[in-house]
């Protein structure tokens, strides 16, 4: 076998390989997905013969409220999006206006490309929960969606038992009551937007009236929605290792071969 040959077999076993292990990690190491928050316990345990963990992580309870048009609305409704929710009130004069523009704006940057004429993301559903649900009925709702513009499709704002709406907030989403600036302090207030998974875990807090908060939220959309369900497995999870063993064996067959032939020629 001549120099030329040898050459042309090295590379060809080695290109393959080096860009395996390139894009292996790249991949690896390009997608950072925002990560998980609340835990309700971890569980230690031996899987071939290592000692692995694994968390628990804290589903949001279910709830039955009814939003700006009437409809009764629960999880069972939002199954498989991603979520993106925020505390409000209507009578609120201080930080809920501007919350609500930010978060409209941020429905209207998030698109889904690959449909045709109408471009709702049906991958993605926003929630407002009013915290005065004595005052914030209904057509209270439906008047505030109108002020501000609200696009229904993926965008409800929901009012329903005080006790739901409140141990939703800060049981489950651990966001604490803060002081009203002195005004209708009796309330609960935060500016925190917060990002949920389809499997109901909080993924990511964010100040809704911070500019740059809100754009880390856009971000963290997106790259929630490439998220893999870790209880599907592709195929080839897991076979990377076998598979370039296979793929480094056929290569040395194919070289023994070439070599063998030569020699009988």
């Amino acid at each position: 076998m001549n120099k030329k040959a040898i050459y042309g077999l090295a590379i060809a076993i080695l290109l393959p390989l080096i860009s395996y292990f390139i894009v292996k990690s790249y991949s690896s190491n390009a997608l950072t997905l925002p990560r998980h928050y609340i835990y309700d316990s971890v569980i230690n345990k031996t899987v071939d013969g290592k000692s692995v963990s694994d968390t628990i992580w804290h589903k949001l309870p279910d709830f039955n409220l009814k939003n700006q048009l009437g409809e009764n609305i629960s999880w069972e409704n939002m199954e498989g999006k991603t979520l993106v929710a925020d505390f409000f009130f209507t009578h609120c004069p201080t930080i809920c206006p501007k919350l609500t523009e930010n978060m409209k704006r941020l429905q209207q940057e998030i698109t889904n490309a690959n449909k045709v004429g109408d471009q709702d993301p049906d991958f993605l559903q926003f929630l407002s929960f009013t915290v005065d649900p004595e005052r914030d009925s209904v057509p209270a709702l439906k008047a505030w969606a109108d002020r501000f513009q609200i696009n229904s499709k993926n965008w409800w704002l929901l009012t329903g038992e005080k006790k739901t709406i409140y141990d939703l907030s800060i049981e489950h989403m651990k966001l604490g009551l803060v002081d009203g600036k002195d005004i209708d302090t009796g309330f609960f207030h935060t500016d925190y937007m917060v990002l949920i998974d389809k499997n109901r875990n909080i993924r990511g807090y964010y100040h809704g009236l911070d500019t740059m908060a809100v754009k880390q939220l856009a971000h963290d959309i997106i790259f929630l929605t490439l998220e893999k369900d870790p209880n599907r497995k592709s195929f080839f999870s897991g076979q990377f290792g076998f598979i370039a063993m296979i793929f480094l064996i056929t290569i040395a067959g194919i070289v023994l071969l070439l070599f063998i032939l030569r020699r009988f020629n």
